[in-house]
C-alpha cells in the first residue's frame, strides 16, 4: 500500500464530510519540555474523534452494490459513531456492535445518529469477531475499525494536514489501540520524511499492540479497566496494522492511569479543551519522555473528546 498516494486521495475524497482540525501551539507543554509542542485537535472533529476520517473514506470507497447490502461494524464507541454519522450523511442502512461495557456517552451518540446498536462481549476484540461473523452470515458489508486499508488511509489524512500545517515535524505522539491511526499518520509522514520519530502511546492497563510487537506476533491478553476506553481491548487476528506498527513505529511508551488523569487535567486547564482518556494517553507519554525532545518540533494528536461526565468527574 502506497500511503502517500492513498492518503492524498482519501483527503480529497473525504474533504466535504470532515473538518480540517487546527494545529495549536501548546505553551504550557512547550515550556515543560523545552520544545515546541503542537496539538492536533481531532477532539474538535465532527463526531468528537479522528475516527470520522477512516469511516468516511471507507464508506465513500464502497460500490453502489456494497452500499445497498447494508453495513455492519464493531467499535468501542468512536468508530461506531463515525460510521453512524457517515451512514446518515449517505442515507445508508447499518448496524453497530459495541462491547457490553462500552461508554454510555458513545453508545448514546451512535443511537442519536440513527444507527442500530447491539451489545456483545466484554472486549472489543471479541465484539469485532462476532460482528464480522454476523455480517458474513447475512451477506452484509463488514467495516473494521482499523484492519482495513481504506480506514488506515483515511486516518492518514491527519498526516496530510500536518505536513501542510507545520514545516518541520521531528516527533509525533499517537495513541495506539488497533493501530489504524498511527499506521496511517506514520505511513504518510515517513513517506515524506523517513527521519520523523513516531511514538506509539498506550495505557499500561491495555498495551496489546506494544506487547504484540515485542513478542513478534499478535498476543491475546486481558485488558484491565482504563480511562483510555477508546484504545482498549484486543487486536483482530491477522490485522494488517500489526506489521505496519512493527515497521513504522519507532518506540512505544506506556503510561499509568494516574499519568493519564494528570495529562487530561493539564490539557483542560492550560488549553481549555475537553479530551477523552485516549487523548490523555498521548499527552502523558510526551510528559514522560519530554527531556529527550528538547528544542524539537513535537506534535501530539488529541484523538478524541468523547468522555462521560462520570469519567470526567473522576479525572478532575
Amino acid at each position: 500500500m502506497d500511503f502517500y498516494i492513498e492518503s492524498t486521495q482519501a483527503e480529497q475524497r473525504i474533504r466535504p464530510y470532515i473538518r480540517e482540525t487546527p494545529l495549536d501551539h501548546a505553551l504550557a507543554l512547550s515550556e515543560m519540555g523545552q520544545s515546541s509542542v503542537y496539538l492536533k485537535l481531532e477532539n474538535l472533529q465532527y463526531t468528537g474523534s479522528f475516527k470520522l476520517r477512516g469511516a468516511m473514506n471507507k464508506l465513500l470507497s464502497l460500490s453502489p452494490e456494497e452500499r445497498a447490502q447494508g453495513i455492519v461494524t464493531a467499535s468501542s464507541g468512536n468508530h461506531g459513531a463515525a460510521v453512524a454519522y457517515g451512514l446518515k450523511r449517505l442515507g445508508l442502512p447499518g448496524q453497530i456492535f459495541v462491547p457490553e461495557n462500552a461508554s454510555p456517552v458513545k453508545v448514546e451518540m451512535i443511537r442519536r445518529l440513527g444507527a442500530q446498536v447491539h451489545h456483545y462481549g466484554h472486549d472489543s476484540g471479541l465484539t469485532e469477531l462476532y460482528a464480522r461473523d454476523y455480517a458474513n452470515q447475512r451477506g452484509l458489508v463488514y467495516i473494521s475499525p482499523y484492519n482495513d486499508e481504506q480506514i488506515i488511509a483515511g486516518q492518514g489524512t491527519i498526516g496530510v494536514e500536518l505536513a501542510r500545517q507545520l514545516e518541520r515535524i521531528d516527533a509525533v505522539f499517537v495513541t495506539v489501540g488497533g493501530g489504524g491511526l498511527i499506521s496511517g499518520i506514520a505511513g504518510y509522514l515517513k513517506a515524506i520524511n523517513p527521519q520523523v520519530n513516531i511514538i506509539g502511546c498506550l495505557p499500561e492497563n491495555s498495551p496489546v499492540m506494544a506487547e504484540s510487537v515485542k513478542a513478534g506476533q499478535i498476543v491475546e491478553m486481558e485488558s484491565l479497566p482504563t480511562l483510555s476506553d477508546g484504545s482498549a481491548g484486543g487486536i483482530e487476528p491477522g490485522a494488517i496494522t500489526f506489521a505496519l506498527c512493527q515497521k513504522l513505529v519507532d518506540e512505544f511508551v506506556l503510561v499509568s492511569e494516574d499519568e493519564i488523569k494528570a495529562a487530561m487535567r493539564l490539557i483542560i486547564e492550560s488549553q481549555h479543551l475537553l479530551v477523552e482518556g485516549a487523548a490523555g494517553v498521548a499527552v502523558a507519554a510526551y510528559l514522560k519522555t519530554a527531556n529527550r525532545f528538547r528544542a524539537q518540533n513535537v506534535v501530539i494528536v488529541l484523538c478524541g473528546a468523547n468522555i462521560s461526565l462520570e469519567a470526567l468527574k473522576s479525572v478532575l
